[in-house]
């Protein structure tokens, strides 16, 4: 039910052509970058997908972040326009299905560019590298590693929009946790679980204990966001 609401209502919006853009926009830097200096990645001593991801996926990750806070931001500002939120707490339904049907729809949406940027990875490797083994395997492993890590920082950009009925506060919170979250090192496991920083990680070329610890962390911290935005709801209820 959320999530047809949520379908029904950014079909009025620029949601759905912003998001598939960024995709594109994002899908078009390793393409870009290996038909201006192919001869750099080539170099690279490492399987073709690990190479086309170091050099180009902090670049790609930032744009898909970025993409995440600011959709995040759009959706809950159309509800916060003209009281329209006040008006659909009267109605018979729980707040927060309202929040886990934007979320529904932003993960299916992460989907889709992830899917568009992994296709860019493979056609760069088909192009760049020829043909190599279990390519579609390793891609489809990386395209869930990469959704499952994005998860956390679409919970957290949307329970920030959440809090804040200005968008542009919002928007400007979540620009400076991206922008923090790009000062990281990723080699830190433990500054590497802040919510904006999980999606700069790579699958390809990364220990299997080291991913097995970045899922799980993704895991609890989506748990513990989900927490805290019922728990939020409910004492805002209190007070309105």
């Amino acid at each position: 039910m959320g999530f047809e609401m949520e379908w029904k209502k950014v079909k009025r919006t620029g949601f759905i052509p912003a998001f598939l853009f960024g995709g594109v926009l994002a899908a078009a830097v390793p393409v870009l970058n290996m038909a201006v200096r192919s001869e750099v990645v080539l170099g690279i001593d490492a399987p073709p997908i690990q190479s086309l991801l170091n050099a180009n996926w902090q670049m790609m990750a930032m744009l898909n972040v970025l993409l995440v806070v600011a959709e995040a931001c759009l959706m809950y500002h159309t509800e916060y326009a003209d009281n329209a939120m006040q008006r659909m707490c009267t109605l018979p339904m729980k707040e927060s299905n309202l929040f886990f049907g934007k979320f529904a729809f932003m993960a299916v949406m992460c989907v889709v560019i992830l899917i568009i940027e992994n296709a860019a990875i493979a056609f760069c490797s088909f192009h760049w590298f020829g043909r190599t083994e279990n390519i579609l395997v390793e891609l489809f492993q990386n395209l869930g590693y990469e959704l499952l890590l994005m998860l956390p920082a679409v919970l957290c950009s949307l329970l920030i929009a959440s809090v804040c009925i200005n968008m542009w506060v919002s928007l400007g919170i979540g620009v400076v946790c991206v922008f923090m979250a790009t000062m990281l090192p990723t080699d830190n496991f433990i500054l590497s679980l802040f919510p904006f920083a999980l999606p700069f990680q790579i699958f390809a070329g990364t220990a299997k204990d080291t991913v097995c610890h970045f899922i799980m962390a993704a895991w609890i911290e989506i748990v513990i966001l989900t927490m805290i935005e019922v728990l939020f709801l409910k004492v805002r209820r209190l007070f309105e």
